[in-house]
């Protein structure tokens, strides 16, 4: 680190980059973890499912920018389909019941999505949604070090978009509601909140982050169902953070983007590499054994 900052501030800037993208992810875990007290397993399969309709439709013959309007029509679909199907007859059952669905909703979406689009890699549209491309050289501490535009744009679009919902869910009408959900679904009821509305606003609101997230990461890679796992570092970052905390799935989300990162490039040589899959579920693990709740989630305290 000392006799090249240049590698550094190069490990810290891509870190950075994936940790704002990790919180993308995990924000939207937060925001149904949020409204029903459930950790929605689908999260991960929405961002491969959002990402593929928008390719699919691209390759019917769809104009980009329509289509990122019809895969946004589509995810507001599935928003009500979910509401409808599997949420509202499991109003008031168990956590675990919820849970369990949420499993359900991920396999249906796997097994949907490899029936319509294939189970081949796809290419995102970068080019058609003007997403820039190539880098910026730029010499720091004596050295020169890359920035991806795509990686800048994502970084910028991911934190406009947490910034917005943040915002959003703080001081509206709506995010009261969502916190009073949250807090007793019979509570929230008793004062004429509608779980229905809030439950299909907050899973559409989830899809477009999947959207945005999908675009984001496959632009960076490819569109494959490779993703899924991808988005599963959410469940670190909501670890760290809190699941119930928005500033910290971005605190989270930073801390894995840029430890496993710094751990990939400085340690792994060391140990043999491969930090980078499994560095942030043993950051994680260590939080569980000495703090729970993470660090802006709520303690829990029990009286007997």
């Amino acid at each position: 680190m000392v006799t090249a900052p240049d590698l550094l501030v190069q490990t810290i800037w891509e870190g950075l980059v994936s940790g704002v993208l990790y919180a993308l992810i995990a924000l939207g875990f937060v925001l149904i973890f949020k409204a029903s007290g459930v950790f929605n397993f689908a999260q991960g399969i929405m961002v491969v499912f959002a990402a593929l309709t928008l390719v699919g439709l691209h390759e019917k013959g769809v104009p980009a920018f329509l289509a990122v309007i019809l895969t946004l029509g589509v995810m507001f679909v599935l928003a009500v389909t979910i509401e409808r199907v599997v949420l509202r007859p499991l109003v008031n059952q168990p956590d675990i019941i919820l849970f369990m669905a949420t499993f359900g909703i991920t396999y249906f979406l796997i097994g949907f999505g490899e029936a319509v689009f294939g189970g081949s890699p796809k290419q995102m549209i970068t080019e058609q949604l003007y997403l820039p491309k190539g880098a910026i050289d730029a010499k720091i501490l004596g050295g020169f070090v890359s920035f991806q535009k795509i990686d800048i744009a994502a970084a910028i679009i991911a934190s406009i978009m947490i910034a917005a919902l943040a915002l959003f869910f703080q001081y509206t009408r709506i995010g009261r509601a969502l916190r009073a959900v949250a807090d007793s679904h019979k509570a929230a009821l008793s004062v004429g909140i509608s779980l229905n509305q809030i439950w299909v606003i907050v899973w559409f609101t989830a899809g477009i982050v999947a959207l945005i997230t999908g675009i984001m990461w496959g632009a960076r890679s490819d569109v494959s169902f490779a993703l899924e796992i991808v988005a599963l570092k959410a469940l670190p970052v909501l670890i760290l953070g809190g699941f119930t905390s928005i500033p910290g799935a971005i605190v989270g989300g930073l801390i894995i983007g840029i430890g496993e990162k710094l751990g990939e490039f400085y340690w792994g040589p060391l140990i043999g590499g491969g930090i980078e899959s499994w560095l942030a579920y043993f950051i994680a693990l260590g939080f569980l054994l000495f703090r729970p709740q993470g660090l802006f989630g709520d303690k829990i305290i029990e009286r007997i």
